[in-house]
């Protein structure tokens, strides 16, 4: 009589490793010192081949890993921080290393891989660079203490044309120095610089040792410095755009998984901007509560129904339109 398949195998395993795992009589079969040696060390092996797998299908998703991130000084004012948490929550097991850097030396780094992304203030365009606009903040002036103007709750623009500027070194931040040159030539006149600096926070400190005014992004109001007031410009205020930047063939994961959170995060305040009722009681604004499921999700403050980005497309097709959710769903 043929042996069973299961006793076939077990004798060709046996004689492939060259030694006896099972003690065979009439009356039992148990395992012997090196089959039990073999169960206790294949076990142990078939647990590790689950956890590889499993560590694979994560790190194919984005959880485990790691993400190289460059910033410039102004950019842990304002997105930065609210991007870091949300992502922290969703991405425990990934690994973050932040670097505040200059733009020019963000760009180097990614060209040479040195980085996965950066925050700057839009550069010159470059095709090898996938660019995504953050925000756009308004520039306010920032001035000593002092000042003539730092009673008013609002100055214009062209009443700085007689001021000392205090600007960035151009290398070094091309898209900020760029636009705050810019907003003034559109005003009427061209800034008198009399110094530059590599940071924005010595910028500041500057200010407030009464050596010059600058302009500066609006959420540099929560940098409070002695010695320096922070005044709104008069309408048209100008804004200065906030972007985050990556190589355009870069496959991580991880870095496209945090994208994504960038996107939620960017498409909730767009929605914040222009949803301003819930589509189930049409009585409340919405506010947001976290992230479900990868997706931004927002909840009603009167009925307490949730909804993510595709549900508001659609209740919201004219308000959303142009939008990148619509884009996306």
């Amino acid at each position: 009589m043929a042996q069973p398949p299961l006793s076939q195998q077990i004798h060709s395993l046996e004689e492939e490793l060259g030694v006896q795992l099972l003690h065979r009589t009439k009356r039992r079969v148990q395992l012997t010192q090196a089959g039990q040696v073999f169960l206790v060390e294949a076990r142990r092996s078939l647990t590790q081949i689950e956890q590889t797998i499993l560590a694979a299908q994560r790190a194919g998703r984005g959880e485990i890993g790691s993400l190289v991130m460059g910033f410039v000084s102004s950019a842990s004012y304002s997105l930065l921080p609210e991007l870091l948490q949300v992502f922290r929550q969703c991405f425990p097991d990934v690994e973050l290393t932040l670097y505040e850097l200059t733009t020019e030396q963000q760009l180097q780094k990614l060209r040479n891989g040195g980085l996965d992304i950066g925050f700057l203030y839009l550069p010159s365009y470059d095709d090898s660079l996938s660019i995504i606009s953050v925000t756009n903040e308004p520039l306010i002036a920032a001035l000593p203490q002092s000042h003539p103007l730092a009673t008013l709750p609002q100055i214009p623009l062209l009443s700085l044309s007689s001021e000392a500027f205090i600007l960035p070194l151009r290398h070094l931040a091309v898209g900020f120095y760029d636009r705050i040159v810019s907003a003034c030539q559109q005003a009427g006149f061209s800034p008198r610089v009399v110094q530059h600096s590599n940071t924005i926070h010595t910028i500041v400190s500057l200010v407030a040792g009464g050596i010059g005014i600058s302009l500066v992004p609006a959420s540099f109001q929560n940098l409070q410095r002695t010695g320096v007031v922070y005044k709104a410009l008069q309408k048209p205020t100008p804004e200065v755009e906030m972007t985050v930047i990556c190589r355009k063939d870069d496959p991580s994961p991880v870095l496209h998984a945090f994208l994504r959170v960038i996107k939620e995060r960017v498409c909730a305040r767009q929605v914040m901007e222009k949803v301003m009722e819930c589509p189930a009681c049409r009585s409340n604004l919405i506010g947001k509560n976290g992230l479900r499921r990868g997706k931004q999700c927002y909840i009603c403050n009167r009925c307490g129904r949730q909804f993510v980005s595709s549900s508001l497309v659609k209740a919201y097709p004219d308000q959303l339109k142009g939008t990148p959710l619509t884009a996306r769903y």
